[in-house]
């Protein structure tokens, strides 16, 4: 399993890095992102702190660990700004909060993390095809939701990424420990999102794909 979206006590999440990590590892977990919730307010003590927290985490238990955000209820006009800012701070993945059904996000999200070119679009909710298509020209993932709430549009969202060729993945947003989900119910969550057997294979190959982007990213970062 991989996952790029998760929450620490960092943001609302319920556990520190070193036993959201863990507990992931217990479960089969390959790869997680801490991906807490920022703002200009609280970015860089955000990205600071997380990225020191965890050091040592992938020799101590075996599985790839980045410390990223969620940008999150950003005045769509500033969102650019604040995913380059987030990338200047050492964010190794940057995660937009999209337009989710459950949550009052300002119209124009979507297109502006888009437009930003941040790595994965969250639970982007009744995302157009226009958005969709610009996802697909940017290279922005567009994000099949595991929770509860943010996965009530996962099938329209599926149907846009796929109509305009964009890359889709599945994260949980994990914010309490029963949030973490195995590769098996992962596949549950995806078939319930319409997709076919194949369909749900490139969804895992898509997350491979930018776990393979994020560990160049790294590589390049310290050879730098």
């Amino acid at each position: 399993m991989i996952d790029l979206h998760t929450h620490t006590l960092f943001s609302d999440g319920e556990l520190i890095p070193s036993e959201l990590a863990r507990r992931a590892k217990d479960i089969g977990y390959r790869a997680i992102a801490f991906t807490d919730h920022v703002d200009f307010s609280n970015m860089a003590f955000v990205i600071e702190n997380v990225r020191r927290a965890t050091e040592g985490l992938e020799q101590y238990f075996g599985l790839y660990v980045f410390a990223g955000v969620e940008i999150t209820h950003v005045p769509p006009e500033l969102i650019p700004e604040s995913i380059e800012l987030a990338r200047r701070l050492g964010a190794q993945i940057v995660v937009v909060h999209g337009e989710s059904p459950v949550e009052p996000v300002a119209k124009g999200t979507n297109r502006a993390a888009i437009l930003g070119r941040c790595d994965i679009l969250a639970h982007p909710g009744l995302i157009s095809f226009e958005d969709a298509k610009l996802a697909e020209e940017n290279g922005v993932y567009l994000e099949i939701s595991a929770r509860s709430g943010h996965s009530f549009t996962n099938g329209h969202v599926f149907r846009m990424a796929k109509k305009a060729n964009a890359k889709y993945l599945l994260n949980t947003d994990t914010h309490s420990p029963n949030n973490l989900i195995t590769t098996e119910f992962a596949r549950v969550v995806l078939k319930g999102s319409g997709m076919s057997d194949e369909e749900v294979s490139e969804a895992f190959k898509n997350s491979e794909e930018l776990l393979d982007k994020l560990l160049k990213r790294r590589y390049d970062e310290k050879n730098f």
